[in-house]
């Protein structure tokens, strides 16, 4: 079928038919840079340089502290500059920040959550300027604005507490000693305590069940055994109510805790209940991120074990796929299955954690994660 040619307009018409086909063109190409997860919606044509934005959640803990520092070291090595800031576990406080952060027109964020159901609307605004996000460590929940996820791999952290439990208690060689655990999990709004204790109880479900581990304050539930914050605090308030009413004359061989200031909390209810001393020794402990008050627990005979999560390589791995997602090159991702929001799967790349305890401490030395002067 022949088609029409419709005839050029004369003169001035036909300039502006030309711009208004161009201004057409143009809205075309911006609605296709919308719908686009990845190419032209990221602002890939500048290439390096602008501010990428780090929201970690608390200085309170000495991890977080230097999962930002090493971030924004490596980002400014990159080419980049960097906007750090911390929230101080305050949720309205971070949410502020990365307002802040969307109005300043930085290119990327990275975000470890306060809590990660909370961020849902200030992404969306995120999405409409085009900055990409990536969740960094806690797993940003409830939302289809966060393109990638930098973690470790969390259930195996709670696997590796587990399994060390249960060979230091030696339930898998029999004999019919029952023992006693009490079971402590992270914080209740921070997704990553689900992957942490579901790989824990995966381990110490069939011990629970046969009756060789008993948990005489019957608080196995999740929501039982949280920790608002991962504060020690209140850990230290939990454990002395637990010591208190179900451990008079009954000792208690190991605790469950997913991190390290939780384990310093419960160190020092146990020991104002005489535990540490004479011929009550400490009950195994476990713990994560290898803090350097912990170690240092670890070689006194107090805490007993920790998981050790580098944290410099978990920063790099994130400065990779930022960098990646602003010049347009390939973000590298290993697992894009087991990390649904609620809202999508959101592709991840995860780093292996190591067990550590008093017989393979110094590979933190060895790693130049510590000094061995300040292990002393």
């Amino acid at each position: 079928m022949r088609t029409r040619t419709r005839p050029r307009p004369p003169g001035p018409a036909r300039a502006l038919a030309a711009l208004a086909a161009a201004a057409l063109l143009t809205c075309s190409l911006a609605a296709c840079g919308q719908e686009a997860k990845g190419g032209s919606r990221y602002q890939q044509d500048e290439g390096k340089g602008g501010t990428v934005g780090l929201a970690m959640p608390t200085k309170s803990s000495e991890r977080w502290i230097a999962d930002g520092r090493n971030m924004a070291r490596q980002f400014e090595k990159a080419g980049y500059e960097t906007d750090l800031q911390f929230g101080d576990d305050k949720v309205e406080n971070q949410v502020a920040q990365v307002e802040n952060m969307i109005a300043k027109g930085h290119r990327l964020l990275v975000i470890a959550a306060i809590d990660g159901s909370a961020l849902t609307n200030v992404l969306r605004r995120a999405a409409e300027q085009d900055i990409p996000v990536i969740s960094y460590d806690r797993l940003i929940q409830g939302t289809e604005h966060v393109d990638y996820y930098a973690s470790f791999d969390n259930e195996r952290v709670g696997r590796l507490q587990a399994r060390y439990i249960v060979d230091q208690l030696g339930l898998e060689k029999g004999g019919g000693k029952k023992r006693t655990v009490e079971l402590f999990a992270g914080s209740p709004d921070d997704n990553n305590t689900r992957y942490f204790w579901n790989g824990a109880m995966s381990v110490l479900r069939p011990f629970l069940k046969n009756g060789q581990l008993t948990v005489r304050s019957k608080q196995t539930k999740l929501n039982q055994a949280t920790t608002l914050r991962w504060d020690g605090g209140t850990a230290q308030k939990r454990m002395d109510d637990i010591v208190t009413k179900h451990y008079g004359s009954e000792r208690l061989d190991a605790v469950l805790s997913p991190y390290d200031g939780i384990s310093i909390g419960v160190i020092s209810a146990l020991k104002s209940a005489g535990y540490g001393s004479g011929d009550t020794p400490y009950p195994v402990i476990t713990g994560q991120d290898a803090e350097l008050a912990s170690v240092k627990s670890i070689l006194r005979g107090q805490q007993t074990q920790t998981v050790f999560k580098d944290t410099r390589e978990l920063a790099k791995r994130a400065v990779r796929m930022g960098d990646a997602v602003l010049t347009g090159g390939k973000v590298e991702v290993n697992n894009v299955r087991d990390y649904h929001n609620g809202k999508k799967r959101v592709p991840a790349y995860l780093l292996d954690p190591v067990s550590v305890d008093k017989d393979n401490v110094d590979l933190l030395v060895r790693a130049g994660y510590y000094r061995a002067g300040q292990l002393k």
